[in-house]
């Protein structure tokens, strides 16, 4: 048997696998990431986008923590849009459709060259824990022994994987890729709770065989002439392919008298699937029986790459019989020809109970253990790739301090500061009863947690962990000046009708007849601030003091034509200032219940014996073990009374 030492051992090169995985390297540890396939290296299983509504939050926390994702999604975006433009701040969601294999060839890139992280094709079997039940290495199926201090197990949708279409049942984690079979019953073996879930993902179609002048456009922010700086990396150039638009169309009455007649058959309604499904990315045939009044549901048909034909249909999920399948899509006249390169399937997997993990996401039954991604219950590329990271910094961190002495520092979010910080928290205290997808509805304060501020709410933390590169930091510290130097200048300056009233005028907005403060202009509606800098010298003087020769007098030059990062700073500030008062209040808030974060409660009670807690209370503490009284308000079933009680008692 073949023997190595590494520090950590990722398992599984999925999206959670590889944030974890260069992660763990960049921060100094020895690292090795083990995947079944090399060639399908952070494989985009389903829809090839990434981003979208609170997901693009996740992916620019991601790279303000120095992460991957964001770089990657924009070195393969072939279509960006930002979304919800029409809403505050606070909505604003980026979304990106990306080229599926350069996409993985990006990641696999960015993987080979990562100092301290090797790479290894192979299927793991097992972890090996010592005898106090530490983690010490992982096994795998062709006899190699990876000795570790830290193991994370990123294994997505291929613990025990089994497809379904129609009746056909077939083991797999991915289509024409093998399911791992060994690995779930080890990780079982620690005492850690394994359940099952389901997903599924729809028909792939053949370009060449589709009507497209019966579907309607959908294009892109950039063929639309929309903010031409977004994009989802702080430290990302602007688009590096050709934007290709996507399309729309819907079902109609005779497609879904089709699939009905297959509804005998599928592996969802005849009891061959047992598994609960993503509740907020329904198959096709659930819409069907779910909302029955419904005769029509629409469809995204999206481009899989520049160079392929292969085309996603979005909304249209599904694991019934493939003969129906395709009748079902040639019923729509856009389809009436159409060609398909492989239907629809479901898919059930292992997947293991978050809330028996800590925050850092070590599991609280195995010491050295990590568990990110799918088999905590999620579903999404990027719920994975936040929890990767987070899993990927911990157990860095935990190596650090193994053989020091010391105590081993850990590295959590809190849910005042990213979607992240929310979306762990939901896992540990709340757990699951279906895939969990993030939605802006889940946080509290997501007027803090805004996608254009994500690098001022982590990035320092970059910089402290080690995961900040020069070019990151310095980049950083020049837009914060640059923001700090505008708003103290609008917050100053003070502005007469006659130098403003023309800029007000244009814009529709009421003229001065009064002297008052830059800011008090800044924030009303429809005024821009990159129109304000200008018509005002002082801003503009800020502006050359950072970002010299971006406006030359007597040009029409837009930010988004100059730099970028200069065109996010000014978004960036026209935000905090428009949305100041709001900004506090939320600020006010949190900061309110970080009051009951503060409060340590795990250790001080025996839950079980306090018969002045609910039932239900008392299960459910017992079971969780929150460490902070915050955490144990938010577990379901304990309610404020309960909360009461705790505080009384630790009053005494």
């Amino acid at each position: 048997m073949t023997t190595f030492n590494y520090d950590v051992v990722v398992i599984g090169a999925g999206h959670a696998g590889c944030e974890a995985a260069t992660a763990a390297a960049r921060m100094g540890a020895r690292t090795v990431i083990i995947t079944m396939d090399m060639n399908k290296i952070a494989q985009m299983s389903c829809n090839p986008a990434v981003g979208g509504i609170a997901k693009g939050q996740i992916v620019r926390e991601i790279d303000a923590l120095g992460g991957h994702m964001g770089r990657v999604t924009d070195a393969a975006t072939i279509q960006f849009r930002m979304l919800n433009r029409s809403k505050g701040p606070a909505m604003w969601s980026p979304r990106a459709q990306c080229d599926r294999m350069r996409f993985i060839n990006e990641w696999r890139k960015t993987l080979e060259n990562t100092e301290n992280l090797d790479i290894w094709q192979d299927e793991a079997t097992e972890i090996l824990t010592d005898a106090q039940g530490k983690v010490c290495g992982v096994t795998t199926i062709w006899g190699a022994t990876f000795k570790c201090r830290c193991a994370i197990v990123t294994a997505g949708t291929f613990l025990n994987g089994l497809m379904h279409i129609g009746r056909k049942m077939v083991p797999g984690g991915r289509c024409s890729e093998p399911a791992a079979t060994l690995l779930s019953s080890s990780i079982a073996g620690k005492g850690i709770t394994v359940q099952r879930m389901k997903t599924g993902t729809p028909v792939r179609i053949d370009a060449r065989t589709v009507h497209f002048e019966d579907m309607e456009d959908q294009p892109g922010d950039d063929a639309l002439g929309n903010a031409l700086h977004y994009r989802f990396s702080f430290i990302s150039p602007l688009r590096q392919l050709p934007q290709l638009p996507c399309w729309t169309c819907n079902t109609n009455a005779e497609v879904h008298r089709i699939l009905r007649s297959g509804l005998k058959d599928s592996p969802l309604y005849n009891g061959q699937i047992q598994s609960i499904g993503p509740r907020y990315c329904p198959s096709i045939e659930t819409k069907l029986v779910t909302f029955a009044e419904r005769d029509s549901h629409p469809l995204f048909l999206e481009p899989e790459g520049l160079d392929t034909n292969e085309l996603y249909l979005n909304g249209f999920s599904s694991s019934l019989p493939m003969d129906i399948q395709i009748a079902a899509l040639k019923a729509m006249p856009c389809f009436r020809d159409v060609k398909v390169f492989r239907p629809g399937y479901a898919i059930e997997y292992d997947f293991f109970d978050p809330t028996e993990l800590h925050h850092t996401l070590e599991s609280k039954k195995a010491d050295g253990l990590f568990l990110a991604g799918q088999v905590n219950g999620t579903t999404g590329y990027e719920e994975a790739a936040g929890q990767g990271i987070i899993a990927g910094i911990n157990a860095a961190l935990k190596c650090s301090s193994a053989g020091s002495g010391l105590q081993a520092s850990t590295f959590t979010l809190g849910r005042d500061e990213a979607y992240i910080g929310v979306l762990i928290d939901d896992l540990v205290i709340k757990g699951v009863d279906e895939p969990y997808r993030m939605f802006t509805s889940r946080a509290e304060y997501r007027i803090l947690l805004r996608q254009d501020n994500a690098d001022a709410r982590l990035t320092p933390h970059a910089i402290r962990l080690g995961l900040a590169d020069h070019e990151r930091e310095e980049r950083f510290h020049r837009k914060n000046e640059t923001k700090e130097a505008l708003i103290e200048t609008a917050r100053k300056h003070n502005v007469s009708p006659r130098e403003i009233n023309d800029l007000l005028e244009r814009n529709g907005s009421p003229m001065l007849n009064r002297g008052c403060k830059l800011s008090e202009i800044i924030a009303r509606p429809g005024i821009r601030l990159d129109e304000i800098i200008r018509e005002v010298p002082e801003m503009q003087a800020v502006i050359d003091a950072h970002f010299p020769t971006r406006f030359s007098e007597g040009t029409n030059a837009t930010p988004e034509e100059g730099n970028t990062d200069l065109a996010e700073t000014i978004e960036a500030t026209e935000i905090l200032l428009k949305y100041d008062g709001y900004i506090a209040r939320e600020r006010a808030a949190a900061d309110k219940m970080q009051r009951l974060e503060n409060i340590r409660i795990r250790g001080h009670f025996d839950y079980a014996s306090l018969n002045s807690l609910s039932t239900e209370a008392r299960q459910k503490l017992s079971k969780i073990n929150p460490e902070t009284l915050a955490q144990a308000s938010r577990i379901p079933g304990v309610s404020p009374s309960d909360i009461s009680v705790l505080l009384i008692l630790l009053g005494r």
